[in-house]
């Protein structure tokens, strides 16, 4: 199967079938979709080599997983990269994924992918307010899209949840069922996720007429058992708070066992809430009430916006955010009482 066969197959020029596939931008989206698709069809898969010679670009978007986070290994990091994956595949492209066991590690990964020409650009997972992967695809002059934001937005490109917005709404619908003393379990503020979260929980407090939540907010909390400590701490207080807003449902994993352990039952005399949708909050007997994200469409929205800076978009074009979705479960309810301790059962 030859570039010809396709361009008459189309009735079009062969130029036109290999400017298309190559991705310039002169070739419109739904010529360029038409001829990918019957090349697809037809079998014709043009010489990587040589089209990475003629072209400056093999086709590919990268991807590093530091593992040493301490959810590199969530269980819908599938269906992230199932959604990268058949971004890659509609438009001929392929993923390059490598691991690194740290920081550095991660960064010394990236210098050696751009070297060795492995990749056209990257995907960044996890970003921080000062993120140092970043500083680098700037320095290499290496396209580069954000799952999430980070502090200077200079040259950045980015697909987000609005995960601020879904904290403001837990807050909003906890006061909405009569509780008035709302507590926060945040994560490590120095991942901008985690940042945002909180700062969604504090515009909540405030259009919801409450006081600032002072002694009620914990931060720098990464793990289950952080939850658990953190929540532990907010619910011996004398003034305890009747509801939990976590910033993930890691986080609020550890603050319903928290909960469990100082005889509250989730739903009746303690609320809480988690962010992510993760199918353990789901499992949970009540399932955790939380905010849900599609994992597997981010990463297909993620494919196309890198796919699209690499074809030289301007990175101002292609900043997007997506709301999360409140999941009805069983670990929220009205407010019992103003003194919880007086309703464990």
């Amino acid at each position: 199967m030859t570039i010809a066969d396709v361009a008459e197959a189309l009735g079009v020029t062969k130029g036109t079938v290999s400017r298309a596939l190559n991705g310039y931008p002169d070739i419109s989206p739904s010529t360029r979709q038409r001829v990918v698709a019957a090349a697809r069809r037809m079998g014709y898969s043009p010489l990587a080599h040589a089209q990475a010679i003629r072209t400056g670009r093999v086709r590919a978007a990268g991807l590093v997983l530091q593992l040493e986070q301490h959810d590199a290994q969530k269980p819908f990091l599938a269906d992230f990269l199932k959604g990268i994956t058949q971004g890659a595949s509609a438009e001929g492209w392929t993923l390059t994924v490598a691991t690194a066991d740290s920081e550095a590690e991660g960064l010394e990964t990236y210098r050696r992918l751009i070297d060795e020409r492995k990749a056209d650009g990257f995907i960044l997972p996890r970003t921080r307010l000062v993120d140092p992967r970043i500083a680098l695809l700037r320095e290499a002059n290496v396209p580069f899209v954000l799952f999430g934001r980070t502090g200077n937005p200079e040259g950045c490109a980015w697909f987000d949840i609005s995960s601020e917005d879904a904290m403001r709404e837990a807050v909003l619908r906890l006061a909405g069922a009569g509780h008035r003393r709302i507590g926060f379990v945040g994560g490590d503020t120095a991942f901008t996720y985690a940042h945002l979260r909180a700062t969604g929980f504090e515009t909540g407090l405030t259009e919801a007429g409450l006081p600032p939540a002072s002694g009620m907010m914990v931060t720098g909390c990464t793990t289950t058992e952080h939850g658990r400590g953190a929540a532990g701490r907010l619910l011996d207080m004398a003034d305890a708070p009747t509801a939990l807003v976590c910033a993930t449902d890691l986080l609020a994993v550890g603050a319903l066992r928290a909960a469990r352990e100082r005889g509250l039952v989730p739903g009746r005399t303690i609320s809480i809430t988690g962010y992510d949708g993760s199918p353990e909050g789901a499992g949970m007997e009540p399932p955790l009430t939380t905010f849900e994200v599609d994992q597997l469409a981010a990463g297909t929205r993620l494919t196309a916006l890198l796919i699209d800076r690499v074809r030289g978009t301007p990175p101002e074009e292609l900043r997007e955010t997506a709301p999360a979705v409140f999941r009805q479960g069983g670990t929220h309810g009205p407010l019992v009482s103003d003194n919880h301790r007086e309703n464990r059962q």
